[in-house]
């Protein structure tokens, strides 16, 4: 690399760093929810997120999204369905996890998305699951019991579960459904697909905000709230999309994917760091069985 290269210019062209950051927002995002928690309400945030990415990504790109405007209009109920699905009832259902659960156990879950893809692609596509896929979706999914039960058995007998593990993993069903129909997605650059998209969660997210702000539960409190909400919308939701894009352009989705799986690692260091959440056995159990499942399945699988 050149020495006169700047850092942004080497920061953009190292992949592997921006898939670092990238996965570091990401984890941050759940701790992000945490501290949300009685400084901006799940809905403002929801909402408010989205109105702060329509006012940046759309008016940067506003000449490719106008030139893919005919193929965005000729998808528009497959943007729709993916954008309420990916980006608002996911985001959703994750800050409303945080109000009943922790940001470890948060991350954890989400751990799990690549095996709900997995599941996903059988059940929309009949993607065959070999033997040893099949062996890493059961212990990924052990994984999740695990961190849905705080460890006890108990718990798993009698489905006392927390509200928010269960919102999570449900949000996690919803991004995996949105993870496996965007092989259909329309044949349009990245950023215009996300942005088409961040659109449609920023208006079907008005209504969720509207009946917030009707029972009285809105709040943004100064500054917290309005700190998280910059966070949350500049890092997790614009410049990571613009590194993983711009990764998957340098080294291939197959080889940036797999840092995904450093999300379930990165939030319970951020939580343990940042929110001082206490780390159990359990979640080193839990965060084993989702990692070594994934591993079994992608890894060993594959190569059966």
């Amino acid at each position: 690399m050149p020495a006169n290269q700047t850092l942004p210019h080497r920061l953009w062209g190292n992949a592997y760093l921006l898939l670092t950051l990238t996965t570091l927002m990401w984890g941050g995002n759940a701790v992000a929810g945490r501290l949300a928690v009685d400084a901006i309400s799940p809905m403002a945030l929801t909402s408010l997120r989205w109105v702060v990415v329509c006012a940046v990504m759309p008016v940067l790109l506003r000449h490719q999204i106008r030139a893919h405007w005919p193929v965005l209009k000729a998808h528009w109920k497959f943007i729709v369905a993916m954008g309420t699905v990916g980006f608002t009832a996911f985001n959703a259902l994750m800050y409303l996890a945080a109000y009943s659960t922790t940001a470890i156990n948060i991350g954890i879950l989400q751990g799990s998305i690549p095996v709900f893809v997995l599941i996903g692609a059988f059940i929309a596509y009949r993607t065959p699951i070999g033997p040893v896929q099949a062996l890493g979706v059961l212990v990924t999914l052990l994984g999740v019991a695990v961190v849905a039960s705080r460890g006890e058995l108990a718990v798993l007998r009698q489905f006392a579960f927390a509200p928010g593990d269960l919102f999570m993993i449900v949000a996690c069903t919803f991004y995996a459904g949105y993870t496996v129909a965007i092989r259909s997605r329309p044949q349009v650059p990245g950023l215009v697909f996300f942005s088409a998209l961040a659109m449609v969660a920023c208006l079907v997210s008005l209504p969720l905000l509207a009946i917030e702000v009707a029972q009285g539960a809105f709040t943004v409190k100064r500054p917290q709230g309005w700190l998280i909400l910059l966070y949350v919308a500049i890092g997790p939701s614009i410049l990571s999309q613009l590194f993983f894009m711009r990764a998957v352009e340098l080294i291939g989705p197959g080889r940036a994917g797999v840092f995904v799986n450093l999300v379930p690692v990165f939030a319970p260091i951020l939580a343990v760091l940042i929110l001082g959440e206490q780390l159990a056995l359990y979640h080193g159990v839990a965060l084993l069985l989702v990692l070594g499942g994934i591993f079994i399945a992608e890894r060993l699988g594959r190569r059966g």
